[in-house]
């Protein structure tokens, strides 16, 4: 560490973002307007290709809106993501170029992506909409949200359902609320510096 690097953050912080922070299985609470608004202020923040910024949120609340959803769950994540407050679901425009101009303003960048094939358009918002769904994630925690991030559904129906007609495409979906303790799992281990880094 160099006297150049900002300060780091407190230990509660980097609890409350990393070490601590668990995937819930059971919420309660309630995620209001005001809440959903400030999470997507803080994510829209981080870095992605060229300020692309191709992620695109729902977040289910509504009765109807949960309907919609459901039958697209997996068995084993239906009732807790029915019961839960709110589920975001982590889209990407696969047209996301479009707004690139606005985005990216001081060069012509559109053309950078708007003749790529389907294939690497697909890479592309899926790396970085993967991206946005994590600064979500830490956006969420940072706010005194607990997560529960899950794949367990199929896509095609998400999309059906909710993106009929356009060009979103679903990604993953975090049940948001206030996480019962009792419903998370022990911790489970992580690779060490050695097994996951190398220093080149």
């Amino acid at each position: 560490m160099t006297d150049s690097f900002k300060p780091t953050l407190p230990d509660a912080s980097l609890d409350q973002l990393f070490r601590q922070a668990r995937t819930y299985n059971r919420f309660t609470g309630e995620v209001d307007d005001a809440t959903l608004h400030a999470l997507y202020d803080l994510l829209k923040w981080g870095p992605t290709t060229s300020n692309s910024c191709p992620a695109r949120f729902v977040f289910v609340r509504s009765a109807e809106a949960k309907a919609k959803l459901g039958p697209a769950l997996d068995e084993g994540n239906y009732k807790k993501t029915m019961a839960a407050p709110c589920t975001a679901i982590v889209a990407y425009d696969m047209a996301f170029y479009e707004k690139v101009p606005v985005l990216f303003p001081h060069t012509d960048a559109r053309g950078w992506f708007d003749t790529k094939p389907e294939p690497d358009l697909r890479t592309i918002g899926l790396r970085n909409g993967s991206l946005q769904g994590a600064y979500l994630l830490l956006a969420a925690r940072a706010l005194g949200l607990d997560c529960g991030p899950m794949s367990g559904f199929d896509n095609a129906k998400v999309d059906a359902a909710f993106f009929p007609g356009t060009s979103w495409r679903s990604n993953f979906l975090v049940n948001l609320g206030k996480g019962d303790p009792a419903s998370i799992f022990p911790r489970s281990p992580r690779l060490g510096f050695d097994e996951a880094c190398r220093i080149d």
